[in-house]
């Protein structure tokens, strides 16, 4: 029998977090995220197994603090209403429950998505609880950056929280960034988890997947 759309028992009370998967993170994007693209074909792969599925992306105006102009530490990327902040043209979003945006104000930077809103104002905390959703599983981009804040504020909101190790990678300012973040996510209380893994629990076969786990630009990168 087929499932239908989040009916995947395991997964009925958990959400699928797409963490920023945008133009201007991905390659040919403003700040681009090595290999960023290729975390879309996972991520809708996951996607129909869960109830809730919810979208994040950086929303800044043009004089964000985070922009080197106004003495921040990154390019002018995902501006407010440019192709750049839109989702990846190849994401699947005929699954997705909300979208929440974050970092609108020119004086506040917010790399979680626990620190946005979708166009009602309700929080992304908001959203999972209204759907009674009690653990999450975060995809996206960048480990080291959004992945990783988004993580570490889900569980101190309380949820179970799992991250899909090759649906997600880093920018790696620092070499071994992105390793040291999975590090830090798993020592807060996150589960580290491949996309093979979690479809074997909806008894879903991965589509060509190794199941090879990423750890980091210390190890494999799910290739």
């Amino acid at each position: 029998m087929t499932r239908k759309h989040g009916e995947a028992t395991p997964f009925r009370q958990a959400a699928l977090i797409i963490v920023d998967v945008q133009n201007d993170f991905c390659p040919g994007g403003r700040l681009a995220v090595p290999d960023g693209d290729r975390v879309v074909p996972v991520i809708n792969q996951l996607a129909p197994l869960f109830p809730v599925v919810v979208t994040t992306q950086d929303w800044h105006p043009a004089n964000h603090c985070s922009f080197e102009a106004q003495g921040g530490p990154w390019p002018p990327h995902c501006v407010q209403g440019s192709a750049g902040a839109e989702l990846h043209p190849a994401l699947d979003r005929q699954h997705v429950t909300a979208r929440v945006k974050k970092g609108m104000r020119a004086d506040a930077d917010a790399y979680s998505g626990f620190e946005g809103t979708d166009d009602t104002g309700h929080t992304l905390a908001e959203i999972l609880r209204q759907h009674g959703v009690t653990e999450i599983y975060v995809t996206g981009l960048a480990t080291d950056y959004c992945v990783r804040a988004t993580v570490l504020d889900g569980l101190k909101q309380g949820f179970k929280v799992h991250v899909v190790t090759d649906a997600i990678r880093g920018v790696n300012v620092k070499p071994g960034d992105d390793a040291r973040a999975l590090e830090e996510m798993r020592s807060a209380g996150a589960s580290l988890e491949t996309s093979a893994e979690v479809l074997s629990h909806a008894d879903v076969p991965a589509r060509g997947s190794t199941g090879a786990a990423y750890r980091g630009s210390e190890g494999s990168v799910g290739e």
